[in-house]
């Protein structure tokens, strides 16, 4: 980038910039240096590998064209119809220009109005099918966005359709222009947005090689810190493709090193839920639906929006949820303070690619698994209940004693003493804080209704979509860090000694490792198809996994009147006390019980059937029926109340790998005091640019009631649109207690 200022600085974005420094000769040195530190994790592609996606495109192309053709003939067209074609466009990664390597490319099949959607899943599909070189060819029809799916010459394609409303596509068409959007069905209009917005994307920031830089160190260090995922509630890449492109805005001539910095500045104290825009949404005689809380109620929810800038705008970030806008703005003031050790001399660039240790990280877990007994079924079910943990999180977040549900990304096989029969299993792991309760000797916390109620809509979307097949199941349970090691290798578990984040329970007055499941049939629990090393001493029975519909969660109130102006909450680290805790028996009888509780379900019922399975008597105990009424004592029971973020969930998980450092205490030059306020600063200062600088005045969000933290998408199933299916599905009854004493 250049070094001189030019004679007019061209601004971007809703506000004026923070900062229009120049780099110095320092910052292209750590520039160079962030960039070797990324070259291991196979970030760049060489051109070799850059020009073979540059042909497989090309046939692509061909290919889309010569369909078109033949379809025409079929159809009777005359001659000059048959002579339009259609055209293929990128988006995604690949369009950015920040796609690693090995990636796939997300392509857009535009085709002109003779062509229909059902001749692009049945014709086209077919011919895709006799193409050389062409593999593992699906479609996938229902999506949101309906996608074909396939590798090309090894390179992995999906590929999404739109038919315009003109009769010919040109070789010059943009479709960023809104007419193009006109007399379109919503899917064609899903299936242009990636492009629009990609292209918008590019549009916006001021100087596209720095930001390709920034975005590829941001992409690699979530992926690497276990927060790159838009279906587990975490962000996915066109959000942070955005987040990145706002922080160019902000500082239009930094360096990409600097820009890494500064993205870590300003959305380490952003005061969401102010929305991130990259430019001002526009109105549109299209009357097609758009983001706005002002007008749509659902939006209000939304705890973290990050607004697309193409129209019509959407929120990309619509699945965060309290705890993981929680987790992702502690991994922020973790990159801050890495990236000013970096900056300052004291480390290098590495360390900010170093993996979360998420095992050490929290004192209990959820351990979910999914099963199924062929490796086809295996693949179609995990796809189902990894799109629905992000809901378990939103309902054990809801739970007044819970601060944090993190799930992990990752996915594991199972254990291979786990499963004894030769199943197909995958496994996640959600890290659990607890609350801090005060004035009270022991609290039970109950999760069994949390548990139950997710995995019965887990299988009632499963019945509905006609996927649910014998042999399904998913099962949830509470484990403790110490008994990790029953479901994963060490090398996983990355044992070290370091302080995990304090939370109220440290020990249980119950076994620590019971058992949530529902069975799709009533075969026994077998081995993974997918087995890892581990200790041949842990013979532990298997777990499955559960999920749940996610709902959306209640932001906090906000006001951006100049003369009553309210702060919203901050996301602080939570407070606990180490004295409170969950008893524990010691080591070698806590096997013992963790092993047992696995083994059998308690309390099983099958239609018609009764099957009750032999378990020690502490277990008995901690059972109770799907109500949610325990079978202890009503008076040392607190009953549930929904979980409000103003209430402490937004509070953030204390790192376990970096203590953290005082961020608030950093001086701010400029205008970087407002990033301070979140968009609501003080009127002192440098008002316009400071007040302005997180879109102060872009967007109102009026004041909602957060008593209800989640809202179900209107795309999602309730608990109660249908019932639980019941032919070959064993629901098996089982608590999961906790004691804080």
């Amino acid at each position: 980038s250049s070094r001189l200022p030019s004679q007019t600085q061209v601004h971007y974005g809703v506000t004026s910039p923070i900062s229009l420094a120049y780099p110095k000769n320092v910052d292209f040195v750590h520039t160079q240096r962030m960039i070797e530190a990324m070259e291991p994790f196979g970030v760049f592609e060489d051109d070799k590998e850059l020009n073979h996606r540059f042909v497989v495109l090309g046939k692509l192309n061909n290919l889309v064209n010569e369909w078109i053709s033949e379809l025409g003939e079929r159809k009777n067209l005359p001659s000059a119809v048959l002579a339009n074609g259609g055209k293929i466009f990128t988006f995604g990664s690949y369009r950015l220009g920040v796609h690693t390597r090995g990636a796939d490319i997300d392509a857009l099949c535009v085709a002109p109005r003779h062509v229909e959607r059902t001749d692009f899943f049945q014709s086209f599909f077919e011919k895709l099918k006799h193409q050389e070189g062409i593999k593992n060819l699906r479609a996938v029809e229902d999506a949101y966005v309906p996608v074909v799916k396939f590798e090309f010459d090894g390179i992995e394609i999906d590929l999404v359709f739109a038919r315009l409303s003109m009769h010919i596509v040109s070789d010059n068409l943009d479709l960023g222009d809104d007419s193009c959007l006109s007399s379109l069905d919503i899917r064609c209009i899903r299936s242009l947005n990636g492009c629009r917005v990609t292209d918008e994307i590019l549009r916006l920031v001021p100087n596209k090689e720095n930001f390709r830089l920034a975005l590829r160190a941001i992409k690699l260090w979530a992926k690497r810190r276990g927060i790159y995922s838009n279906m587990l509630g975490f962000l996915g890449g066109v959000s942070w493709a955005m987040l990145v492109a706002r922080t160019c805005q902000l500082y239009p001539n930094a360096s990409a090193s600097t820009l890494v910095n500064k993205f870590f500045l300003v959305f380490s104290k952003w005061e969401w839920p102010n929305p991130v825009l990259l430019k001002q949404p526009e109105d549109s005689n299209l009357n097609l639906p758009v983001w706005d809380p002002r007008v749509n109620l659902s939006d209000r929810y939304h705890v973290m929006p990050i607004i697309t800038p193409a129209y019509p705008q959407q929120n990309s970030s619509y699945n965060v949820s309290t705890s993981t806008r929680a987790v992702m703005i502690e991994e922020f003031k973790h990159g801050l303070a890495v990236t000013n050790d970096i900056l300052q001399g004291k480390s290098d660039w590495s360390k900010l690619f170093e993996p979360l240790n998420f095992f050490q990280k929290y004192k209990h877990y959820i351990v979910l698994t999914a099963s199924a007994s062929t490796k086809e079924h295996h693949l179609e079910w995990i796809g189902l209940v990894e799109s629905k943990i992000r809901v378990l999180v939103a309902n054990l977040e809801r739970n007044e004693f819970i601060t944090i549900a993190h799930v992990k990304p990752q996915s594991f096989p199972g254990n291979e003493h786990l499963h004894k029969q030769g199943a197909y299993v995958s496994m996640w792991f959600l890290g659990i804080v607890f609350k801090k309760v005060e004035n009270a000797e022991s609290v039970n916390i109950d999760l069994t209704y949390v548990i139950q109620s997710f995995t019965d809509t887990v299988y009632r979307q499963a019945n509905n979509l006609n996927v649910l097949k014998d042999g399904m199941k998913i099962e949830a349970g509470h484990v403790k860090r110490k008994q990790l090691h029953y479901f994963l290798p060490a090398e996983i578990l990355q044992k070290k000694k370091k302080q995990s984040v304090p939370d109220t329970s440290q020990n249980a007055s119950r076994p620590q490792s019971k058992m949530t499941s529902l069975g799709g049939s009533s075969s026994r629990d077998r081995n993974s198809g997918t087995p890892h090393t581990s200790s041949p001493s842990n013979k532990i029975p298997k777990l499955t996994t559960s999920t749940a519909e996610r709902e959306r969660n209640a932001v906090c109130q906000v006001s951006h009147s100049a003369k009553n102006k309210e702060m919203i909450p901050r996301v602080a680290v939570p407070t606990v006390s180490m004295r409170l805790a969950v008893p524990v028996t010691d080591s070698k009888r806590e096997a013992a019980a963790v092993i047992r509780t696995l083994a059998l379900p308690v309390g099983c019922t099958i239609p018609g059937h009764n099957m009750v399975s032999h378990l020690g008597a502490h277990l008995v105990q901690g059972q109770h029926e799907l109500s949610g009424t325990p079978s202890t004592d009503p008076k040392k029971t607190i009953s549930k109340r929904p979980h409000s973020p103003t209430t402490g969930g937004c509070q953030s998980p204390r790192s376990a790998e970096c203590p953290r450092k005082r961020v608030d205490g950093e001086n701010l030059t400029g205008q970087d005091s407002a990033i301070k306020g979140g968009g609501n600063p003080k009127d002192a200062g440098s008002t316009s640019a400071e007040n302005d600088a997180l879109g102060k005045n872009s967007m109102q969000i009026p004041v909602i009631n957060t008593s209800r933290s989640q809202r179900l998408s209107s795309k999602e199933l309730p608990d109660s649109s249908s019932p639980v299916p019941t032919n070959s599905i064993r629901i098996i009854k089982r608590s999961i207690k906790l004691t804080l004493n």
